[in-house]
């Protein structure tokens, strides 16, 4: 190593320091060997000896890096460094001395090694003196910090740190090297009683989670952190939901999994993010059967209609971690399914992608692409799906999501998809508006088409709604909330099953593995959210109090909604078990299966051009449905 890439205003005091350090450490061990009586013959010997003695040593230092590291941060590690140091030049000036015995001489007089006690104690003071040279930096910088934040605190956040473990040590030695950018750690809060009156880096543990309301007032908190890694998400739940009443502003570390797949290498600082409602309303992290999934995705080429939006683009992302010969994102819209490949190809460099536009509605299109490309597997994405909106135009409804369905399900007959995987919705199940008869006709298709059809599998897979998807409630009440409000809530009593993007993404891929043919799979949604405590939670989270800072306001239900959805038909009974424990299969229910295909094309003829009779058409097609979109069609009332 070079000086010259060392900085030479840090280096060379440094190793004027330890010069001196050598000196007196050897000079001192002499000095306790003889009891403070050291010969005048041993004095020259030393004198002798101690000029290469300090440059071995400065030699070693220098080898071992100590002029090129930062010592105001100073830790365990570089403690172990400065002890590796020196115990290698106190080894070879050990080796020096005996290999200087009886070759020189001094005054006329031969020289003869020191004794072995010097060298045993020099190198301990050697380590002393060095490393105490080096901590003082650390507590000078630490010192002057401190001051400064004592003459300046009140720009800075003051952060309660839930969990003391490893990640709780790991984050608050971090904000103290760097408070500037993430606030000032004052206390922490444990469950582990034995950790109570501890303290981390300074920082004292105070109590434990039912503390927190209490502590947070007592000691000024503006931010909590959570900083907990192993425990189960109905722990951080709970947590969660206390610390939501504090006022204060949440943020958390993202789990192991986010920071493996996480493509952030900004500054090699601990990643902190807000808390999101999606923390106070998931599941533990789920687990996949990976050989199965592998079993029919690895090597394959898999198609994904509706691949841009919310649902489709993290279907991609998840399969494309099951090694696919090749992923075709097939949407209309092209704005989303151009960001989509860019941020794929910057995270799998090797992903084999190919982004089609085009619409399921167009028949000789969607044959075109399954000619061309052959896909293996298909996921059938695309649909239209806002309620309000399909109510108002419920032609379109039909069009797209009815025989855009049919046409990719003819397809993949007709070139020999090996399955086919199409993503439902709870509002399939006695529903009530025109998107979800729809849906259950979608499903009418699949278990038609896998009675009637042996080249392909086909399979459903319903489930409730998907928290942050594009069109759901939590962008909105993020938008109303930054706005100042009013929260908008259709119902007081109104309640949803969710679930994650990620969640749903995982769950439909296992469930395709698990495709025999003919299933619904019914998915484990949890337990139901009333929309209004979910809008009085992320107001919380935002560092408001609901109707006190933030209104909420209640407009009514709008055309087609329920307050509350179903995910299985009374005639559909009870639910099968798989082999995963979130994953249920619904029992098919008989229809007219005769006249099915007859039925769906007098629907085509009519679809978008007589209301009346398409609404008469998809009641027979689907006796549950109660809903009378032709009363809420636009063009229809203002003609």
């Amino acid at each position: 190593m070079k000086l010259k890439r060392f900085h030479l205003s840090q280096a060379i005091p440094q190793m004027l320091i330890d010069i001196i350090s050598v000196f007196f450490s050897y000079f001192i061990a002499m000095a306790l060997r003889f009891e403070g009586r050291i010969p005048w013959h041993e004095y020259e010997y030393f004198a002798f000896l101690i000029p290469a003695m300090t440059a071995i040593s400065i030699a070693v230092f220098v080898a071992f890096r100590f002029y090129s590291t930062m010592w105001q941060f100073a830790s365990m590690d570089e403690l172990l460094q400065i002890f590796y140091g020196t115990t290698v030049a106190g080894i070879l000036v050990t080796i020096l001395g005996f290999a200087a015995a009886g070759q020189f001489s001094v005054n006329g007089l031969p020289i003869y090694r020191l004794p072995i006690p010097v060298y045993v104690m020099g190198w301990a003071l050697m380590f002393l003196f060095v490393g105490a040279a080096r901590f003082s930096i650390r507590l000078w910088h630490r010192r002057k910090r401190k001051s400064e934040l004592q003459k300046d605190s009140e720009g800075f956040q003051r952060v309660m740190v839930i969990g003391a473990g490893e990640m709780g040590s790991m984050i608050i030695k971090d904000m103290k090297s760097a408070p500037e950018s993430q606030g000032i750690p004052v206390i922490a809060i444990d469950d582990d009683r034995s950790k109570r009156g501890t303290r981390i880096h300074g920082v004292k543990v105070v109590g434990g989670r039912e503390s927190i309301p209490r502590m947070a007032a007592r000691y000024d908190i503006d931010q909590i952190l959570l900083a907990i890694s192993k425990a189960d998400k109905k722990d951080k739940q709970d947590i969660l939901s206390i610390c939501a009443k504090t006022g204060c502003r949440l943020k958390t570390l993202p789990a192991l999994y986010e920071l493996l797949q996480s493509d952030d290498k900004s500054d090699g600082r601990t990643p902190i993010r807000d808390i999101d409602i999606l923390d106070l309303l998931g599941r533990d992290e789920i687990n996949l059967n990976v050989e199965e999934i592998s079993g029919y995705l690895e090597g394959k080429t898999v198609l994904v209609t509706g691949g841009g939006g919310s649902i489709g683009s993290e279907l991609c992302r998840q399969i494309a971690y099951f090694r696919p010969k090749k992923i075709i994102i097939f949407d209309i819209y092209e704005n989303n399914a151009y960001d989509l490949q860019n941020e794929l190809l910057m995270r799998f460099k090797h992903l084999n992608l190919e982004v089609l536009i085009g619409s399921v509605r167009d028949k000789a299109r969607v044959e075109h692409v399954f000619e061309v490309c052959r896909p293996d597997v298909v996921f059938h994405a695309a649909a239209h799906k806002h309620v309000p909106l399909m109510e108002l135009s419920p032609g379109e409804a039909v069009k797209n999501n009815v025989f855009g369905t049919l046409n990719v399900a003819q397809a993949c007959d007709k070139y020999h998809v090996k399955r086919m995987v199409l993503i439902s919705t709870d509002k399939a199940v006695n529903p009530t508006n025109i998107m979800g008869a729809t849906k259950r006709i979608c499903e009418l298709i699949i278990q038609y088409s896998s009675r009637h059809c042996k080249n392909t599998e086909y399979v459903a897979v319903r489930f409730g709604n998907v928290l942050g998807s594009n069109g759901s409630v939590i962008p909105l009440f993020k938008r109303q909330i930054a706005a100042g409000g009013p929260v908008t809530v259709t119902h007081p009593d109104i309640i949803r099953y969710f679930m994650t993007i990620p969640e749903a993404a995982r769950l439909v891929i296992q469930a395709g593995g698990m495709a025999k043919g003919g299933e619904i799979f019914v998915l484990d949604m949890g337990q139901p959210v009333k929309i209004v405590d979910l809008a009085r939670n992320m107001i919380r989270l935002s560092g408001f109090e609901p109707d006190v800072d933030i209104k909420i306001t209640y407009t009514g239900l709008r055309p087609g909604e329920k307050l509350y959805e179903e995910l299985l038909l009374d005639s559909e009974g009870g639910c099968g078990k798989t082999s995963h424990e979130l994953i249920y299969i619904g029992t098919p229910i008989p229809f007219q299966e005769d006249t099915f295909l007859e039925d769906l094309e007098k629907l085509r003829a009519v679809a978008g051009v007589d209301n009346v009779k398409m609404i008469a058409i998809v009641h027979e097609l689907v006796p549950t449905y109660s809903g009378h979109a032709e009363e809420n069609d636009a063009l229809a009332q203002n003609s």
